[in-house]
């Protein structure tokens, strides 16, 4: 029997780590957290008592019940047990609940840390040996208990107080108002346009793209300068080249290989986050949780080894960077490959693109510049005033571009040229530009913001995105943007073409957009909570972790600092008038009936309102308008919504089929069948294309009713296969059974001996 049991979070870990240890070692899993504190507790005692020094109560997992059997059974039968949890906080704090478990003496027990899943690293780790840090747990103790308590005591009053609220955290909650400003801003933003001039000259049969440095603010002023150069020549009246060159970037840190692979691979945070945990488990990058940009000698020299070997001394350059975050600890190490030979670090093709990624930015930061040359030609105009300019970049040497590549769109190369050359006008063109209001934010450059704000730690964004996400406070948009009018003149062959084209505006797809829900919860916590949202706030609660983590505060004095004007808040929250709340805006009058139509946040979100809810008459409701907002809907938007339900013709056997907008979009029904319409307009929806679709859902339900016997119990299609159902309970049909030979008795029988379909929710009577 082995004498040492190593304890790890990840099985896939364990397996990576067993292999290299050796007989005398036994590595089992925790597989992450085996405690947490309980939402409610057996004796109905807070399970934070904030008023006995924020004493905590925990309950083990009771999924993890097995699994703790089974680390007790082996710490009996080992001489030695080594912790081996990752080396932050969290990872050490999955170490001290497992001293706390399994009963071992926590400064008697070893724990050991290690950044990459190596047999020289481990082995190193195994060397030297410390205690739990209990410093470490605290700081991650802090964190926990007061993100329950903004969750036990916040959540019931946006469930109370906010129509649709859902719950409200800590860190997620400034997230959404970073969303919710820059959304304001888009909307406040007051476009404007100007035209741009680019012009392609030729000399020698070779093409010169230039541009006019001037921006004309009107269509006239654009149009007379292009007329000024029909009878024009132009001549080269300068080049100048520049020698330049561009650096290569840091190694990763957590927040800038999220970012760089949501711009670079179109990854979101959580998935890059997940492919770089397993490609962490299976030993081929180092730890993915930091905000380090350091690198280990060791990993140096084998960049340089490998880059010399392959590019050339020439290629070669190295550098140690220097960790911009004011907590990180330069003992820790940036994302880097554990291998830098290694090529293939995962048959899964999305895990070999993001190692891929990681390996190039590595070796990379230890090359060489690369050196480019900038050439601008200057090009004069006889008949007017203005320049235009010509420019070109030539990489001259590649340097770390021979690796990394680049996103930049080069300028282009630019043909041999002398000044007083001359050159003819082929064409030039004058395009109508809109000035752009603020970006919507992506995962990506959502994750830079709350780190140049200091909101939240590396182990964290992702979590704080997929929060909002699952919550409904904010979604990825879809949309591709709207056909906007832009105005192209063009001169060529001394004829001025006038052209009307379409271009696409406000394209959110693949952005993050706050909902309507998201809105409300930020303007009720900016307006109640200041605290909750306050970035500044959140960022001083980050830097206060850290001090508890490295022993300058302690973390009771920290919890009472930040609850004592937090629960006043609370205390004061039962004098907030609900229906002050929620958002409403009188959009105007029916001129039928001579009601006001009311722009409100109703249970399921903004709907529109018919009626006043004091008059004897009940209101009519309607559901928003797509895109628009409460407080941007205009009347005509308003009155089109009132129009549905919207008959659209009859079925064959003389049905009304009625158009209209639910919860979960555009549908058309015919007695009590639904059929989603999506993406047609229930305004504009024919008649034929609406019997097409209702013809198509009744060859669909046909399909799905295998057998009817009449008592209730059916034979029916669903998206897992054939099965058999009475209502209650559910058959699996083996798959040798052909479903439409079963009889009345034999569907009975196979009912009676399917287990009882496990309920997912229950509900206790209060």
């Amino acid at each position: 029997m082995p004498k040492n049991l190593v304890i790890v979070e990840s099985p896939a870990k364990a397996k990576t780590i067993e292999k290299y240890l050796g007989r005398d070692f036994h590595v089992l899993s925790s597989v992450g957290h085996i405690r947490s504190i309980p939402k409610k507790t057996k004796d109905g005692t807070p399970p934070v008592d904030i008023k006995n020094n924020f004493a905590t109560q925990y309950e083990v997992d009771p999924e993890k019940k097995k699994v703790i059997s089974e680390l007790k059974k082996a710490v009996k039968n080992a001489d030695t047990v080594w912790l081996a949890t990752d080396e932050d906080r969290e990872g050490e704090a999955i170490a001290w609940h497992l001293c706390e478990v399994l009963k071992l003496d926590i400064k008697e027990t070893k724990r050991i840390v290690f950044h990459e899943i190596t047999k020289s690293a481990i082995e190193e780790a195994i060397k030297h040996p410390r205690s739990v840090d209990m410093h470490l747990v605290q700081a991650q103790q802090a964190r926990q208990i007061l993100d329950r308590i903004v969750g036990f005591e916040l959540s019931p009053v946006v469930w109370q107080k906010v129509p649709g609220g859902k719950s409200a955290g800590r860190v997620q909650s400034p997230a959404v108002r970073l969303l919710v400003e820059r959304e304001r801003e888009i909307t406040a933003f007051e476009g404007s346009s100007t035209f741009k001039v680019v012009a392609v000259f030729v000399h020698d049969d070779q093409e010169v793209k230039a541009e006019l440095p001037k921006q004309f603010k009107t269509e006239a002023e654009a149009q007379a300068f292009l007329e000024s150069l029909k009878n024009a020549s132009f001549s080269v009246a300068n080049i100048e080249k520049n020698p330049g060159s561009r650096n290569p970037s840091a190694p990763f840190t957590t927040s800038t290989l999220q970012q760089t692979a949501n711009s670079r691979l179109g990854f979101g945070s959580k998935a890059t986050m997940a492919s770089a945990q397993k490609l962490y488990q299976d030993g081929k990058i180092t730890y993915m949780r930091t905000d380090s940009t350091n690198l280990s000698g060791q990993a140096i020299a084998s960049a340089k080894d490998f880059i010399v070997a392959t590019y050339g001394e020439q290629y070669s350059q190295v550098r140690q960077f220097k960790t911009k975050s004011a907590g990180a600890q330069e003992a820790h190490e940036a994302i880097r490959p554990t291998d830098m030979k290694l090529e293939k670090g995962s048959s899964n093709e999305y895990d070999q693109k993001l190692y891929d990624l990681i390996r190039r930015r590595t070796l990379a930061s230890q090359m060489a510049p690369a050196k480019l040359e900038k050439t601008t030609i200057t090009i004069t105009i006889s008949t007017a005033k203005e320049l235009f300019e010509a420019k070109g970049e030539v990489i001259l040497f590649d340097g770390f571009l021979k690796v990394y590549g680049t996103n930049k769109k080069e300028d282009a190369l630019l043909p041999a040229l002398t000044e007083n050359d001359t050159l003819a006008l082929q064409e030039a063109t004058a395009k109508q530009t809109f000035a752009r209001p603020p970006a919507r934010y992506t995962e990506g450059s959502l994750v830079k913001k709350l780190e140049e704000l200091g909101i939240g730690r590396p182990s964290t964004y992702a979590t704080i995105i997929d929060t909002i996400q699952t919550r409904g406070y904010v979604v990825r948009g879809e949309g591709e943007g709207t056909d906007r009018d832009t105005i192209v003149l063009a001169l060529k062959n001394n004829s001025i073409d006038r052209e009307i084209v379409q271009e696409k505006t406000g394209a959110d797809r693949g952005k993050l957009v706050p909902t309507p829900a998201g809105e409300l919860i930020a303007d009720f916590l900016n307006n109640y909570f200041e605290q909750v949202v306050d970035y500044d706030f959140t960022a001083q609660v980050e830097e206060q972790f850290d001090q508890i983590a490295t022993d300058k505060l302690a973390r009771n004095a920290m919890l009472s600092a930040f609850y004592t004007p937090f629960h006043k808040l609370i205390q004061k929250s039962s004098d907030i008038d609900r229906s002050k709340v929620g958002q409403s805006r009188t959009v105007g009058t029916d001129p039928k009936s001579g009601k006001l139509i009311i722009a409100r946040f109703g249970r399921f979100g903004p709907m529109l309102q018919l009626g006043d809810t004091e008059s004897e008459e009940k209101p009519q409701f309607a559901p928003m308008p797509a895109g628009a907002k409460i407080d941007s809907v205009t009347l005509d938007q308003a009155l089109k919504a009132f129009e549905l339900p919207r008959i659209v013709g009859q079925t064959e056997d003389g049905k009304d089929i009625k158009a209209n907008i639910g919860r979960f979009g555009p549908y058309i029904q015919v007695d009590k069948l639904f059929v989603s319409i999506k993406p047609e307009d229930p305004h504009t929806i024919t008649h034929e294309r609406a019997l097409e679709l209702y013809a198509a859902k009744l060859k669909a339900e046909a399909e799905k009713n295998i057998a009817d016997f009449g008592d209730g119990i059916k034979v029916l299609n669903g998206r897992f296969g054939p099965y058999i159902t009475n209502g209650k309970k559910n058959a699996k049909i083996p798959k040798e059974t052909d479903p439409k030979s079963i009889t009345h008795e034999q569907a009975k029988k196979m009912l009676d001996e399917a287990p009882a379909t496990k309920k997912r929710f229950s509900r206790r009577k209060k």
